[in-house]
């Protein structure tokens, strides 16, 4: 039986954290491969090169990773939409820039805090935890307003932003409503990854994406680590949160990545750290804090519904 808590221990919070920096850092590593790699198949080629990372993992522990019977339509579904995902949000970012795309792409975490009550009702959100999830996304937001206008395609990407939230929520009610949910974090992984790998890479070939004469050494570096510590190492750890810890709960640490990625700005690029930002910093902060803390109970009563 799957060992799912109801709340978020010290451990569930400490991967959080460290996945949500490996993320903000993965906005970046992004938009410099984009310099040489096309959308699709920058995607693509993450996603294969992580499968085949994942299958060597799996054999070494001696795990199986093939779907079942079970799970095979699932793994379909999840795969499709992982691979729809990414493919927005890698195509998005060629008309808008990664500070205004993270802060579209993480209004995930209210796609599945209004869609999981449908599916489990017991990790609905109390009213306390949807104002901390308000408040960490009113000040991720506003760390981002200080943008300046983009292109006039901007609009497009932005949209492309939102449609890529829906879609990771959508993957993330998907894995909780279906056979997924039982299945372990390799199995759960790899559907996304082989199936995405595929998709991609064929929408890649059916669009004629341009290849450069010569990948530049950085683009390389960029690609391996989204391959290699995003989606093979920190995925793998995410698909293993959400089998154990509510999905609610774990979606909303996913808003600290916009503002990692602003730190790694600042002390990776020498960006200034505004007092705007260092606002949104305590702002996230207290919103998750919200999040995280259990929900009232509700008063029991004698009559059985």
């Amino acid at each position: 039986m799957t060992d799912r808590h109801l709340h978020l221990d010290r451990l569930a919070v400490l991967c959080l954290v460290g996945c949500s920096a490996v993320w903000g850092l993965n906005q970046a590593a992004v938009k410099v491969a984009l310099s040489d790699f096309p959308p699709l198949a920058q995607a693509g080629l993450r996603s294969l090169g992580a499968a085949l990372l994942l299958a060597l993992w799996a054999r070494w522990r001696r795990l199986p990773v093939a779907p079942t019977r079970e799970t095979l339509w699932p793994s379909l579904l999840t795969g499709l939409l992982f691979a729809a995902e990414f493919g927005v949000y890698f195509s998005g970012l060629q008309y808008t820039s990664a500070s205004r795309m993270v802060v579209f792409v993480y209004l995930s975490p209210f796609v599945v805090a209004l869609g999981m009550p449908l599916i489990a009702p017991g990790e609905r959100l109390g009213r306390g935890q949807m104002a901390g999830l308000l408040l960490a996304f009113a000040g991720v937001a506003g760390a981002f307003s200080e943008s300046g206008h983009g292109g006039p395609h901007q609009l497009l990407g932005d949209a492309m932003g939102v449609l890529g939230a829906v879609l990771w929520g959508g993957t993330t009610l998907a894995i909780r409503a279906t056979a997924l949910s039982r299945a372990s974090a390799e199995q759960t992984l790899m559907s996304q990854l082989a199936v995405s790998a595929v998709a991609l890479l064929a929408a890649s070939a059916w669009r004629g994406e341009a290849w450069p004469a010569q990948i530049h050494a950085l683009s390389w570096a960029a690609l391996g680590f989204q391959t290699v510590i995003v989606t093979f190492a920190s995925y793998l750890l995410w698909f293993w949160l959400m089998r154990h810890y509510p999905a609610t709960k774990i979606s909303a640490f996913t808003l600290l990545t916009p503002v990692f990625g602003l730190l790694a700005g600042v002390l990776l690029l020498g960006e200034p750290a505004t007092p705007r930002i260092l606002l949104a910093l305590a702002a996230v902060a207290v919103g998750i804090a919200l999040v995280s803390r259990p929900a009232p109970a509700a008063p029991s009563s004698s009559v059985p519904s």
